[in-house]
């Protein structure tokens, strides 16, 4: 018995071996029309195996990448588009430098930050004011999402105060939101159900 692992390693896996063997048959073929033909033949193959592909732009541009890259880039046919280069398969994607943020109260996120920042640059007014009542709402419900607790307007509008480093001043008597009106879906207040008491039927 063969096993996969005294197998020769697949180059890419996801058309299996039978391709692959299709792939180094037509390596052997003597004449150029006849690996071209093979070529055509192998990548409508791919196609009956892998008909999800058909789903992304070029497809066959991409399918025909595959079958050179399995021939080690050897395979001699007329093809519709260029072989690919063997230095581009094993370049590494440049590092995508992760955003970092000096945030003070990080319960909020970036979002809230930058939506004070566009406020800040409004004109004072009742615009201005109904966004920055929006924004503190916004922060209200993100106060509970962290945390779960009872929080106080006074606190959410102090902390949106120093976020704008003054810019946004809601007046004190302004109301915010119920936290039972923004807390979680599922939020739990910890309480126990009572359970009914059934009753016991006397027998006489």
């Amino acid at each position: 018995m063969e096993y996969n692992t005294q197998r020769p390693e697949l180059i890419i896996s996801e058309y299996g071996r039978n391709i692959q063997r299709m792939v180094d048959h037509a390596l052997q073929l003597e004449t150029r029309e006849e690996r071209t033909k093979a070529a055509h033949a192998i990548v409508n193959a791919m196609v009956v195996l892998n008909p999800q592909i058909k789903e992304y732009n070029d497809y066959r541009l991409k399918l025909w990448d595959h079958l050179f890259i399995m021939s080690d880039y050897k395979l001699d046919c007329d093809s519709p588009y260029p072989m690919p280069s063997p230095e581009k398969r094993t370049l590494k994607p440049e590092k995508v430098p992760y955003p970092t943020y000096n945030i003070k109260y990080r319960h909020y996120g970036t979002i809230v930050i930058k939506m004070i920042e566009e406020a800040c640059k409004l004109e004072d007014g009742p615009a201005k004011d109904q966004v920055a009542l929006m924004i503190a709402n916004f922060m209200k419900q993100s106060y509970v999402n962290y945390n779960r607790d009872n929080v106080n307007d006074e606190v959410i509008i102090e902390q949106l105060r120093k976020i704008s480093n003054g810019k946004i001043n809601l007046q004190e008597d302004v109301r915010l939101r119920y936290v039972s009106d923004v807390k979680p879906a599922g939020f739990s207040t910890g309480g126990k159900k009572k359970k009914k008491k059934k009753k016991k039927h006397s027998t006489q």
